[in-house]
């Protein structure tokens, strides 16, 4: 019997840090999720709670790498061979990576000697392989050896994970949400992670008693019978899940004007954040959020959200210059608004943009 996890609508407050994980989880390529938070904030707890409202992926059977079907332009060399490529159904999941994992744990190892005959068979998948499609959540990410960060974070940006041994090399897909939470007091990141990890959340420490006392009664009542709490929550959490689903199928038809367009680029560039991976995150996270309210286009407030998740995180100047603090960045994007609104009415569309490239 599987074991009954607490159910996500059942957690009090922290709305940014809900909205965060589910437009991630909406759209992966948005690019990830830093938490941070002091101890007992519930970092950990929301993330291992996500399974019961993730939506189901698409997989080759029998491939340890879990290639998309869909996606020809991502599979393993034993995928890219096969003439039938069979599909099958899987729930997503959140895989965990253990802050004592080695390199061979994480990226794979082979059999040199069966590598020539066998190929991807004599392979021994590692959690980069499980992770694709799904979720790698690292806890305490600050405290991860570098070489282990630098193979995730190889990884993350090529979407391709690479097992070398003895001038061998084999590569397959490793397209995951990346999910990190750390506790600030014992460490800050490195700038390579806090740029690859597209947005950041505070867990909060709730001051408000009522809802504090919510939080003990959910918990009590969660820890005395995990099941009839559980089924308490069910459509609640049938409706997130469904609204996820429509999020997901709604998202390519959002269309975003070029008046944001060129707000997001004006602010980004006002905050000299640095490169271009904000742009297009704040971009990607606003277009997510008009589709999981159920909009087909986005509006300003969409697009203020989307930065305050963005860029509290990011270093500027090239690491020598502090994140942006809320408040600058709210002031940055409201005169970058209002200098661009009510100009250019085009307006683009990911669906429609790709039509254009057939």
């Amino acid at each position: 019997m599987p074991k009954t996890l607490f159910p996500f609508t059942a957690f009090v407050n922290q709305e940014d840090l809900k909205l965060a994980l589910l437009l991630n989880i909406v759209n992966p390529k948005i690019g990830g999720v830093l938490i941070r938070g002091a101890k007992g904030t519930g970092k950990s707890s929301f993330v291992y709670s996500l399974p019961d409202i993730l939506p189901e992926i698409t997989v080759v059977k029998d491939c340890p790498f879990n290639c998309n079907p869909a996606d020809p332009t991502n599979l393993c060399s034993d995928c890219r061979n096969k003439t039938n490529l069979q599909p099958e159904k899987r729930p997503m999941k959140v895989i965990t990576l253990p802050l004592g994992t080695t390199e061979d744990r994480l990226i794979g190892s082979m059999n040199i000697s069966e590598i020539m005959t066998k190929g991807v068979q004599a392979l021994q998948p590692g959690i980069l392989a499980m992770a694709n499609q799904n979720i790698l959540y690292i806890d305490e990410i600050n405290l991860l050896p570098d070489h282990i960060t630098d193979d995730i974070l190889d990884a993350a940006a090529s979407g391709w994970n690479t097992i070398e041994r003895e001038n061998i090399s084999v590569t397959h897909p490793a397209r995951f949400i990346l999910i990190g939470s750390m506790n600030p007091e014992e460490g800050e990141l490195r700038p390579q992670i806090l740029d690859r990890l597209a947005l950041s959340v505070e867990a909060k420490t709730i001051t408000n008693e009522a809802e504090r006392v919510q939080v003990i009664k959910h918990n009590l009542l969660f820890e005395t019978d995990p099941i009839n709490f559980a089924n308490t929550f069910t459509k609640d959490q049938q409706a997130l899940k469904q609204k996820i689903e429509g999020a997901k199928k709604l998202l390519p038809d959002v269309t975003i004007s070029d008046s944001l367009l060129s707000a997001i680029a004006s602010a980004c560039a006002k905050l000299e954040v640095d490169g271009m991976r904000p742009d297009m995150i704040i971009t990607k996270t606003a277009l997510t959020i008009a589709a999981y309210e159920n909009r087909n286009a986005v509006t300003e407030q969409d697009v203020i959200k989307a930065s305050i998740l963005t860029l509290s995180h990011r270093t500027r100047k090239g690491g020598f210059q502090q994140a942006a603090t809320k408040n600058e960045i709210e002031n940055a994007f409201g005169q970058s608004l209002a200098k661009f609104r009510d100009t250019q009415p085009e307006s683009f569309k990911i669906s429609e943009a790709q039509d254009k490239k057939k």
